[in-house]
């Protein structure tokens, strides 16, 4: 297609995207209770091959045609890596290092249990033809279902515990912190995996010793080679349009240094959110950044992967089967591990289970490793769609849960706000409000 031609296409599927977005958003939070960000993951499957597609097919290869969704996909890239710095702009350093030691044995329970469970499937799994490809070892296949089970969504934990109200508070940053180090502890063993699949060891080292080194780099010289900027914006009462730029610069630059050593935009995004100046500054690129990224930017998100994703292929009893026992393990094996970590190491019982709700929300980051493995010839569609089907329930699943174990007591002791006052603020305002 002509430059000219991508970019009549690219504008009409943007409004296709907010438009589906918002609409279905608005269903999922009006009639079931669900954040707008559960309804946007649904709007984006909705868009791809397994609805839209399935009922239109001309209409959907016209609307999203494959020579198009290279921008679509950068588009995307900048979209989530975006909001992960917002959430960094709000993530509470005080509450994570006085639940430091809950953080770590909640995100290590919730990565070793799912590892137990995927070393007991997996022989099995593998048995099933068209599951694996069958040029994967039994070691190959048990790491990367590992990988599935245990990841967190961190950027639809970060939407949910927005919507929810949880921001700032303890819950909220002891969640974050968690599913931080277990979506950077699931892109490790899926580099070991890509390694050992043919692409060498240099993989794995590049992407962990990168990750390391970058983190070490941001968190130790950040805050103080950002006050400057701190400084300038409680002066001005307010930021500069080339502070803004310098912000965005350093958020391009960590996003690019996260993606070259194969990690993933999105941490690169956080981390450089949790170092940035706070007060004025902090609130200032707040106000100017999240509108257009939570409305347009973060959609294409989610509408890029559901254009991979065909739930038809799950067509019988037999993969319906192995559906429900991997959707079954996966759920008890995260949930109760987070849970029993967290009451260990000193949470009471009602904000343990909310944590383990929370924590088992798998949504598109999934995707993102599923799609990876489907590209490189390490799952078949059909375990791809199963996949899929599990990362979908599981997020569905997390508001409800967290609601019924913690929320609902929450809002009615006036601990959290109402979900319709969350609706319409952000969350450091609601924070502010309560």
């Amino acid at each position: 297609m002509a430059p000219a031609q991508l970019s009549v296409i690219f504008f009409l599927q943007l409004f296709a995207i907010v438009a589906v977005s918002r609409g279905v958003g608005w269903l999922a939070r009006r009639y079931l209770g669900q954040p707008q960000v559960v309804g946007e993951m649904i709007a984006g499957v909705i868009l791809g091959p397994s609805l839209f597609g399935l009922l239109a097919p001309d209409l959907q290869a016209m609307l999203f045609p494959k020579e198009a969704r290279g921008i679509l996909y950068a588009g995307a890239q900048l979209g989530v890596g975006l909001y992960m710095f917002l959430v960094g702009l709000g993530f509470r350093a005080d509450h994570f290092r006085s639940n430091a030691g809950s953080a770590a044995a909640v995100s290590l329970s919730g990565m070793a249990a799912p590892f137990l469970v995927a070393v007991a499937i997996t022989p099995w799994l593998v048995g099933i033809p068209g599951l694996f490809s069958p040029s994967v070892t039994q070691m190959q296949a048990t790491l990367f279902m590992g990988a599935c089970i245990a990841i967190t969504a961190f950027p639809m934990l970060a939407r949910i515990i927005h919507e929810r109200g949880l921001s700032g508070t303890p819950l909220g940053t002891l969640s974050l912190s968690a599913g931080a180090i277990d979506d950077a502890g699931a892109w490790t063993v899926l580099a070991v995996v890509l390694a050992t699949f043919g692409d060498g060891p240099m993989v794995a080292v590049k992407a962990i010793g990168g990750a390391i080194l970058f983190a070490v780099v941001v968190l130790g010289l950040g805050p103080r080679m950002l006050a400057p900027l701190g400084r300038r914006a409680e002066a001005r009462g307010g930021i500069a349009q080339g502070d803004l730029a310098i912000a965005l610069m350093l958020f391009l630059g960590a996003a690019f240094a996260m993606d070259a050593v194969g990690m993933h935009a999105v941490f690169g995004g956080f981390l450089l959110g949790v170092v940035m100046p706070r007060g004025v500054f902090a609130e200032g690129l707040r106000r100017q950044l999240e509108p257009v990224t939570v409305v347009l930017l973060l959609p294409m998100f989610f509408a890029f992967s559901g254009l991979n994703t065909q739930l038809t292929l799950v067509d019988n009893l037999g993969l319906l089967g192995v559906t429900l026992a991997i959707l079954a393990a996966s759920v008890l094996a995260k949930g109760g591990a987070c849970w029993a970590a967290a009451r260990l190491t000193g949470q009471d019982n009602p904000t343990a289970l909310g944590i383990g709700a929370l924590m088992n929300a798998r949504g598109l980051m999934e995707l993102i490793i599923i799609n990876i493995g489907l590209q490189r010839g390490i799952i078949g569609p059909a375990l791809f769609s199963i996949l899929v089907l599990m990362a979908i329930l599981t997020t569905l699943m997390a508001s409800p849960l967290f609601e019924l174990v913690y929320g609902r007591r929450a809002r009615s002791t006036g601990a959290l706000g109402t979900l319709s006052e969350e609706e319409g603020i952000s969350a450091r305002e609601a924070v502010a409000a309560r």
